[in-house]
This record gives structure tokens, sequence and C-alpha cells, in this order.
């Protein structure tokens, strides 16, 4: 199985409503969250870029369920490249809940989209993927680029 980035997260009750389901939101939150830990510990060169000149300006996000989960579930959030072209990334995220017996289920699977910008707000234009970015995302390519 190809590697993935991974993120591990406890559902607490504020991602829940009334019911114990956990809102449709925080999916894409931990997408997000996923991805800037990712940046955090395998791209640092690319988090200082993002306070110069670039933008990773988020295009298209989804997620698919398979499962419900609620509160003090834990879930490995778990970030593949699906696509690199020169001006944007695809990522993949898999949802696996993490059972107390050590197993897991896949609760839900989705993607995100996102484009790399430079320029100030009024004239932002696309930009190539950076190297940095690119070298770290190697490692987690779901296919062979």
């Amino acid at each position: 199985m190809d590697k993935y980035f991974e993120y591990v997260h406890t559902v607490g009750f504020e991602e829940t409503n009334l019911v114990g389901n956990v809102y449709y939101v925080n999916y894409l939150r931990w997408q997000g969250r996923c991805r800037e830990m990712f940046l955090k510990e395998r791209a640092p060169e690319v988090l200082a870029d993002l306070r110069n000149d670039l933008k990773l300006f988020t295009l298209r996000v989804d997620c698919e369920f398979f499962a419900e989960i609620t509160a003090f579930d834990e879930l490995s959030i778990r970030m593949r490249l699906a696509q690199l072209a020169q001006t944007q990334v695809e990522f993949s995220f898999d949802y696996v809940r993490l059972e107390p017996n050590g197993g897991e289920a896949m609760v839900a699977r989705g993607s995100q989209r996102v484009a790399c910008m430079r320029g100030p707000n009024t004239k932002t234009v696309p930009a190539r993927v950076p190297e940095a970015l690119i070298r770290a995302l190697e490692p987690y390519a779901a296919a062979r680029l």
C-alpha cells in the first residue's frame, strides 16, 4: 500500500450535533488541519514562503461518508498526493476510525484541490508549485507521478 501522511484526531463534543453525530463541516476542517500539519512537519520551507508571497487557494473540496462517527472516536486522517500539475495539487484523504482493539474502519473519503498563487491580493496570478512542496509530497504519491 502507498504511504500516507497521518494526522490523528480525537472527536470532541463540540464537533457533534444533539444526536451525537459529527457535523459535516468538521470533516473538511480536518482535511485542512491535516494539510497544515503536513506543511509544518514535512515542508517548513513552504510555510516560510506562505508568510511571504505564496498563497494556497482551495479550489474544490469533497467528502463521501461510509459510517457515522461520534464523540471520542479516534480518527486517523490519511493524506496522499493524488495529482500534481504545474500550478495545482490534489490531495486525497481517508478517514479511518481507530478501534480500541487495534482494528480500523474506513468511515469517509475525501479530496481537495489547491492552486498555488502569487502576487498582491488585487493581482494574484497562478504560480508553479514550489519545489520544496513537490519534494515533500513525493513519498505520499498515490500513484507514480
